[in-house]
């Protein structure tokens, strides 16, 4: 998910620089807005150098090597609709009055009017002009809108009062910013084990036997579970994906790599979510110089790869394993099936044959398949968020099943 990060001119600009690093840490996707005044209070190299990205300083460019143009006149709208929320913070009485009287006289103030997003604010002011009626009325009328209040701390101020108008502490913003996206943390405690991407089995030193998987579906697995606060181990076969950060990472390029890989790690998981596409055969006997082309027929003898999820099933325990499968016909029935047969709590079925839910897209349309007998048939939807629902479906699961060890 995407945040911008509106920086107004107040004493506590300092402070958004932690709020950035503690959303981040949420595994929010972070951009930075400043207002003029705020840039007397911290630079905005600051925030190019935590975020990597530009820093929005102005509603046109004012710098010769990038003159304004049309992009950068309708720049605030393609903030407004990428970002899923707008946190302003510190925001001063002078941005609330503004907000509250709904004036566009900067890129922020824009940015407020042209976004549907969420937007959060967390003032911070001299106690007198906190409570002043002017200001009161503004917030009265800011959350009759919907905007969402971080209350203001009490205690010493930088003006030298004591009372009401210090910036919230940044744990607390970051944690209602999270709230007011839904972003839950029932995972924490639990250790989440992936597998992601194809695997590649050599026929020879130049070719090898693989499948068109991406990887996308289990990377976005293992960055919403991140999110949800579980200890994530993604061991992935060979893909142009960056993993999510602070995972535990392992790549493999074999099936049989990615079984010794999971195996060792699989006594620190309780949950497993097994979305890697891994090849069904290998060459019995790869060659060891390339093969050369000859004008005849080759016949290549193939042989089973090691089953990882029947294999991981045996060892189950009280572990929540979730089966993928990948099919292009008869989608419930083989669903139910490999349910049936590898002893797995949820099977996500897919046909990749339908536009939008096959390799290296960034959709999918699943059938999902319980122990229970029962089944949901979900619509055509992005992977992370496809990823959030099967979480929703592990988090139930694990649920369950600590009641049940519990009674």
């Amino acid at each position: 998910m995407r945040v911008a990060v509106g920086v107004t001119g107040g004493v506590a600009a300092y402070k958004a620089a932690e709020l950035v690093r503690a959303l981040q840490q949420e595994g929010l996707e972070v951009e930075v807005v400043m207002t003029r005044a705020a840039r007397e209070f911290i630079t905005p190299l600051t925030f190019a150098a935590l975020t990597g990205r530009k820093v929005i300083t102005e509603m046109f460019s004012t710098e010769t090597a990038a003159p304004a143009n049309v992009e950068s006149a309708i720049e605030h709208i393609a903030v407004a609709q990428r970002i899923d929320a707008l946190v302003v913070a510190p925001a001063t009485a002078d941005f609330l009055a503004r907000m509250a009287n709904g004036l566009a006289d900067d890129f922020l103030s824009t940015l407020v009017l042209a976004t549907k997003a969420h937007v959060i604010v967390a003032p911070a002011m001299n106690v007198n002009m906190l409570e002043h009626p002017a200001t009161q009325e503004n917030l009265k009328r800011l959350r009759a809108r919907g905007v969402r209040l971080v209350e203001p701390g009490e205690g010493y101020l930088a003006c030298g009062m004591t009372g009401p108008g210090r910036l919230a502490e940044v744990e607390e913003i970051a944690r209602v910013v999270c709230e007011t996206l839904g972003l839950r943390k029932d995972l924490a405690g639990e250790t989440v084990l992936v597998t992601a991407g194809p695997t590649r089995e050599a026929v020879d030193p130049v070719r090898y036997l693989s499948n068109r998987s991406s990887g996308k579906m289990g990377y976005a697995l293992a960055e919403a579970a991140m999110r949800r606060g579980a200890r994530v181990i993604l061991v992935s076969g060979p893909v142009s994906l960056d993993p999510p950060q602070n995972a535990e990472f392992v790549p493999v390029r074999t099936a049989e790599e990615m079984r010794a890989a999971v195996l060792e790690r699989l006594p620190q998981a309780t949950v497993v979510m097994m979305a890697a596409a891994v090849a069904d055969y290998r060459a019995a006997k790869p060659a060891t110089q390339k093969i050369k082309r000859s004008s005849g027929p080759m016949t290549l003898e193939l042989a089973p790869t090691p089953d990882i999820l029947a294999e991981v099933a045996a060892q189950k325990g009280n572990r929540t394993l979730v089966g993928f499968a990948a099919e292009t016909a008869d989608l419930a029935e083989n669903a139910r099936a490999k349910l049936a047969r590898k002893d797995v709590d949820l099977v996500v079925a897919n046909d990749v044959s339908r536009e939008g839910a096959g390799f290296d897209v960034d959709t999918n349309i699943v059938t999902l398949v319980r122990r229970d007998g029962t089944q949901a048939e979900l619509p055509q939807m992005s992977k992370l968020d496809l990823a959030t629902r099967l979480l929703d479906e592990v988090a139930a699961l694990r649920s369950a099943a600590g009641r049940d060890r519990s009674s």
